[in-house]
């Protein structure tokens, strides 16, 4: 990409008459740039409809991401539940490509007690299929397993740019906010959002900053990490020195609040992007 966009996690709360179609065009109205899906508890969007998100979002000049289902775990011990998340990943990603999205995200699964390399392994082989059902099917969308907030599930940063490195059309979904919550309070500073960005450039090349899927909001923790989402200024996320932290490593891609006030968060944060 070009240049970093911020967006929101569905529709923008101001939306006059909620739907996607007019989501797109009030996220165009407040000077945003990017807009997620929220697939997060079914695929809402048909087959038919589609298309007309997708001349929207031309029109807008908007760029859609999408979230997939929570509903998902890849390791799951009942081979049933396990072939039901590669096949709601490859819905959500069917429909997602229809509407002109760029970037798939979602959480991937759950360590359920085992050993973390036996669950990367089986997080890889399912990913693996994922990804050739759809490059077979000419879908080139981003497939991204997501950084977590909790210590119980798949996803921290070394498993994600493994599979980034070993699984065609793989790249991670960089929440900065899971960071903080899974660490109990760290990921937090000007050097440490450093580190993230530093791993991900050795790791993937300089390219990958600049294709990069990420979501930011204000976040409730504990020991056991995420709690809830909060509004950036009700938390302790230091989202000022993220913001220096993006443009001084040059990143691009789209950041997308998760704040509930999902349009002012995705304001403010551009606002202090802009400002330095």
């Amino acid at each position: 990409m070009k240049e970093l966009l911020f967006g929101t996690a569905g529709i923008p709360i101001s939306t006059a008459e909620r739907n996607t179609l007019n989501g797109i065009s009030r996220v165009k109205e407040l000077g945003l740039g990017a807009m997620e899906l929220e697939f997060v508890h079914s695929v809402n969007i048909s087959e038919e409809l589609a298309p007309q998100v997708m001349e929207a979002a031309r029109k807008n000049d908007v760029i859609l991401t999408c979230h997939g289902q929570y509903y998902m775990n890849l390791n799951s011990r009942e081979a049933k539940k396990q072939k039901a998340t590669v096949q709601r990943i490859l819905k959500a990603a069917r429909i997602a490509n229809m509407c002109g999205a760029w970037s798939l995200c979602f959480h991937a699964a759950f360590y359920m007690g085992m050993e973390k390399e036996a669950v990367y392994n089986t997080v890889k082989e399912a990913l693996k299929e994922v990804s050739k059902t759809l490059r077979d099917e000419g879908n080139k969308i981003w497939i991204r397993p997501e950084t977590t907030g909790k210590g119980t599930q798949f996803g921290d940063l070394d498993e994600l740019l493994r599979l980034s490195e070993e699984v065609d059309g793989v790249m991670p979904c960089v929440d900065f906010s899971h960071f903080h919550a899974r660490t109990n309070g760290k990921y937090n500073t000007y050097e440490e959002f450093s580190q993230i960005l530093r791993s991900i450039e050795k790791r993937l090349g300089k390219k990958a900053l600049q294709e990069m899927h990420m979501h930011l909001a204000g976040i409730a923790y504990g020991e056991k990490g995420e709690k809830h989402h909060l509004n950036l200024k009700e938390s302790d996320l230091r989202y000022r020195e993220l913001a220096k932290v993006l443009k001084d490593f040059n990143v691009r891609g789209v950041l997308i609040s998760e704040s509930p006030n999902i349009e002012g968060d995705a304001l403010l944060m551009k606002k202090a992007y802009e400002g330095i």
